[in-house]
């Protein structure tokens, strides 16, 4: 598969999707399970070890929120998502044997000064922080707070400093039982932008999505494990155009049937005659071929463009905020907490 493909997206379902389709199971090195809870999609990717490499991903767990359905318009539909956000972390970190006692750091990747690149560091500003208590003795190992530091590295165009470097320094000095790491992602489907939460423990690789790839922050580098969290916000031109054609011809393929209906025929927009019909050429193009061809006509135009929703302003706020409440929830688990 074209690397500029995989690229594009942060997202295992993402590459999942295209390397499997809908199938699954050990001799396609993939584990996929799915199931529905309160109108929001919960799905569990594990890629197995010696296939990460054909898959585009690493080995490990990764699961996925998807909240399109029910949708994050409401402070009520944000704590629905929050609380099932909580017990997938809650499980993650029991699959890694993470104690309730285990000291955190967690990282906050991304600039702040870039909207849609901002998730880690806003979600830092409402992070519950105790370390400097349990430093100072304020908290004692007995209390029900957990020992949990917080760092927000910035990025190398703005300190000059690898930001690999930085966390390693750091955790070097704080010595952490466990890292969690949150970045904003990009996404291959303009559906899932700030609609889909991911969560690994494989880590990440910050910048991968836009073809900016840095050092990876992971169990293997670092020593201790790494769960990364994040949130798509952005896709690139093509993945904008691909999803147009695609609903474009939804809107032809609805009218037609609409038009038939009378004669008691259906239309099947799928059909490769009708779809060869309203877009010749292009219509005969499989997906892969299709978003091949977008690309090779818009990045040496300079226009394959990294794009966001104009309301991402409001929406990263309350991304940020049902992040840093699952956290805080989930780090310190015997004190009652309320969003």
């Amino acid at each position: 598969m074209d690397g500029f493909l995989r690229r594009r997206s942060d997202l295992a379902l993402e590459a999942v999707e295209q390397f499997l389709g809908k199938s699954s199971g050990e001799k396609k090195g993939v584990i996929k399970e799915e199931r529905e809870e309160k109108g929001v999609t919960i799905t569990c990717v594990d890629v197995l070890d010696d296939y990460g490499e054909e898959i585009g991903k690493k080995p490990g767990r990764y699961v996925s929120i998807d909240t399109a359905k029910l949708g994050l318009d409401t402070s009520d539909k944000l704590e629905v998502v929050r609380k099932i956000f909580s017990d997938e972390l809650s499980k993650i970190l029991s699959y890694k044997k993470i104690k309730d006692k285990s000291t955190c750091l967690v990282i906050g990747l991304g600039n702040e000064h870039i909207t849609p690149d901002a998730l880690g560091p806003l979600t830092l500003d409402n992070i519950i922080v105790t370390r400097h208590l349990y430093e100072t003795g304020n908290i004692e190992e007995g209390d029900d707070f957990r020992e949990v530091s917080a760092l927000s590295p910035g990025v190398m165009g703005l300190t000059g400093i690898e930001t690999y470097d930085i966390i390693e320094s750091v955790v070097k000095k704080v010595k952490p039982d466990f890292l969690i790491v949150i970045d904003a992602l990009a996404a291959r489907a303009v559906a899932r932008v700030n609609r889909m939460i991911q969560m690994t423990d494989t880590g990440i690789s910050p910048g991968s999505g836009v073809g900016n790839r840095r050092r990876s922050i992971d169990e293997k580098s670092l020593g201790v494990p790494v769960i990364a969290i994040g949130i798509p916000t952005v896709v690139d031109a093509v993945s904008v155009a691909n999803d147009m054609i695609d609903l474009l011809l939804k809107h032809i393929g609805h009218s037609l049937s609409q038009e038939q209906r009378t004669k008691k025929k259906m239309v099947d927009i799928s059909d490769e005659k009708v779809r060869k019909d309203f877009l010749g050429r292009v219509g005969m193009l499989s997906q892969e071929e299709k978003r091949q061809l977008l690309m090779e006509v818009l990045t040496p135009a300079g226009e394959n463009l990294i794009v966001t929703p104009k309301t991402i302003d409001s929406e990263i706020e309350d991304l940020s905020r049902l992040i840093s409440n699952a956290l805080n929830v989930t780090l310190h688990p015997n004190i009652e907490f309320s969003a």
